[in-house]
Formats: structure tokens, C-alpha cells, sequence
């Protein structure tokens, strides 16, 4: 495993906490919930454990290889979120991936303790811009936090997504850049509090009008 070089380190470590500041002020990550992590190669930097998302500084970040989570180097009173084994199971689901978001936000977390709304998406497509900018949101079955086996649930969910929500849990985005991976985490939480709101008999958007969005922005629904 490549180490980060000092500059990559230091851009990719103000970056995710930036990230983790902006997570806090838009209220999708209360008290010390969420984790974060970006990679560069085979190697990640993931937030530390016990550590709320507004109060992360470089220093305290740990490195991690990516694929097997193992630590790069020893790093004395730094230990990574319990979440390392879902961080890396999304890596290598998608090895495009350069960026995980984990949040608890609440309408997502609220949504993640409901039935799916279908087979192909928990949260269903009442407005175009969830297609547009993240696509299907699935639903992985439960698994215990910081366990192998939440980490294995993402096995159960087949095909393509930018975005996961973890039953009785909270949501799982990634993307290729950290804010892309954010904005998908504040899409998903948007589309579910519109859902919420709207109740049970609102009406999804057409299957014809949602595969047309699908196609013209590249999502999968």
C-alpha cells in the first residue's frame, strides 16, 4: 500500500473536514453520529471513533488501507469509527468510489424504519431530482453497527447505487469527490423528508417520465 504524500494527505484531510463541518450544520449528523471517509489509491483517511463530525481536525484522522481496512502506519490515540468494515465494503463494491458518507439523518434514519416503498427503491420518486441526482435509494437489510455483518448487507443489495439506507440505521452514499458524495447524502434526505410530508398517497412521479430522467442524467433507477 502507497502512503498518502504529505500535500494529498493534508488536501484530502481539510477536505473531509470541511465535510464533516458542513454535515453538522445542516443538521444530518446529531451529537457524535456519522463517519466519513476519502481515499486516494489504496489508502483512506476515515474520521476517528466518538468524535462528532463538527470537531474533526487532520491530526486526529486515521489511514487506512482501503480494501482491508488495516491500519497504514501506527497513529498513537487515533482510533477509526467502529464503521471501518462498511467503508471498505462499499470501496470494494465500487472501486470508482473515492468518497463514503455514513449519516444518521433523521428523515433518512425514519425512512430507513419503514417498508420500502418497492423492491427497487425505499424512498419513492415524488419529485424529478432524486433521479436526477442520485437515483435509487435502496434498502439493506439490518445488521448490528460496526459489525462484519452490516458491512455484508450491502451484498444483498444487487445492481447499482449511489446512495444505501441501512434498515433501522441511517443512509450510506459515496461518490467521486467528497461533495458529490454529501450531495447525494442531502438528496436522499430531502427526497425522504418530502415523502414523509407528502404521507401515503402521494403520487410518484410516472415510471415512463422517472426511466427518461434515469437515462438523460445517468443515474440507475
Amino acid at each position: 500500500m502507497r502512503p498518502l504524500d504529505p500535500a494529498t494527505r493534508d488536501l484530502l484531510a481539510n477536505s473531509l473536514c470541511d465535510v464533516g463541518r458542513r454535515a453538522v450544520a445542516m443538521n444530518l449528523s446529531p451529537g457524535a453520529s456519522g463517519n466519513l471517509s476519502v481515499r486516494d489509491g489504496a489508502t483512506m483517511l476515515m474520521t476517528p471513533s466518538g468524535v462528532g463530525l463538527g470537531e474533526l481536525s487532520p491530526a486526529r484522522l486515521a489511514a487506512l488501507d482501503a480494501r482491508s481496512g488495516e491500519p497504514a502506519k501506527q497513529q498513537p490515540g487515533v482510533r477509526p469509527s467502529k464503521e471501518v468494515p462498511l467503508h471498505t465494503a462499499l470501496y470494494r463494491r465500487f472501486p470508482e468510489a473515492a468518497a463514503v458518507v455514513h449519516l444518521h439523518s433523521p428523515q433518512a434514519v425514519a425512512y430507513a424504519c419503514k417498508q420500502p416503498w418497492s423492491s427497487v427503491s425505499a424512498i419513492p420518486p415524488l419529485t424529478p431530482y432524486l433521479v436526477m441526482r442520485v437515483g435509487r435509494v435502496p434498502l439493506a437489510p439490518y445488521g448490528t453497527p460496526g459489525t462484519d455483518r452490516l458491512a455484508a448487507s450491502l451484498d444483498e443489495v444487487p445492481g447499482q447505487f449511489r446512495a444505501v439506507l441501512l434498515a433501522h440505521h441511517g443512509l450510506l452514499a459515496w461518490g467521486t469527490t467528497l461533495d458529490g458524495a454529501l450531495d447525494a447524502a442531502v438528496e436522499v434526505e430531502e427526497a425522504a423528508r418530502t415523502a414523509l410530508l407528502a404521507g401515503p398517497d402521494a403520487q410518484p412521479l410516472p415510471t415512463p417520465e422517472v426511466t427518461a430522467l434515469a437515462q438523460q442524467y445517468g443515474t440507475t433507477w
